[in-house]
């Protein structure tokens, strides 16, 4: 079975366990440090995936949000970056906005990526130099339009006026989702033109959504320009952005 065969299988499993949690009382926790809830369905995600995919690539490193993490996946040449449910807070919800995102990386680049949302039936998915697909479709962004007239997937606090030269955001028009790794398939599919986050943003949020967004054809960066890399000792990222080139570059040169 292929790299990407196996993870879709595994999501798919995932997604079925999750729909299950959701569709009963949700036990839910608070991490600690104010990091956010968790739930049951988290977990037993987590654990599902893992067991099917190191079953099957025992030799891959293994980072996901809610595994304890530890210095063994800096190893191997290939690591799975996992994040179980990517927007708990809409799972907890009943909402349909939530995803399992899959991503193996290779030497600090993403390979393999898939981002599913089970309640939605929306899988995407990506290896690298052979396109981007929903639900095998494949997916190629179009023209963006001038910066003033992008719709952008971005929060608040990234509107500030600090962030932006004059102290002056872009007069896009703002729109948001609750999983950050759906948001970069959203460029992807062109459903909004760009996807832009200021905060750290942790891997297992992104690696699987900019491999997918990357290989529709938009410009995956950080904050700052930089390529992304992944599997890092501390698996952050100073934001993101993502969007066609063109509309890239006019946020780009916006940011401070």
């Amino acid at each position: 079975m292929s790299d990407l065969d196996l993870v879709v299988s595994a999501v798919r499993e995932a997604g079925k366990l999750a729909l299950q949690h959701q569709a009963r009382p949700i036990n839910v926790t608070e991490k600690p440090d104010g990091a956010g809830p968790v739930t049951e369905a988290d977990m037993a995600v987590d654990e599902l995936l893992k067991q099917r995919l190191l079953d099957s690539r025992p030799d891959h490193g293994w980072l996901s949000e809610e595994t304890p993490d530890n210095t063994d996946r800096l190893g191997p040449s290939r690591t799975f970056i996992v994040d179980p449910i990517d927007g708990t807070r809409s799972f907890i919800a009943g909402s349909k906005d939530w995803a399992h995102s899959v991503a193996i990386v290779e030497d600090g680049r993403a390979v393999v990526g898939v981002v599913y949302l089970p309640a939605r039936d929306a899988l995407y998915a990506a290896e690298a130099g052979q396109g981007a697909t929903l639900n095998g479709d494949p997916l190629i962004i179009g023209d963006a339009p001038a910066i003033g007239c992008a719709r952008v997937l971005t929060t608040k606090p990234s509107l500030a006026p600090e962030h932006w030269h004059g102290n002056a955001p872009p007069p896009f028009e703002r729109h948001f989702r609750s999983s950050l790794a759906w948001r970069l398939c959203l460029v992807a599919e062109g459903a909004f033109d760009a996807m832009l986050t200021l905060r750290p943003a942790w891997e297992w949020d992104i690696a699987a959504g900019a491999l997918i967004a990357a290989e529709a054809g938009a410009k995956v960066t950080d904050r700052a320009g930089a390529a992304l890399t992944f599997n890092k000792s501390w698996p952050q990222s100073d934001g993101v952005l993502v969007a066609q080139s063109g509309l890239h570059q006019q946020i780009s040169e916006r940011l401070v």
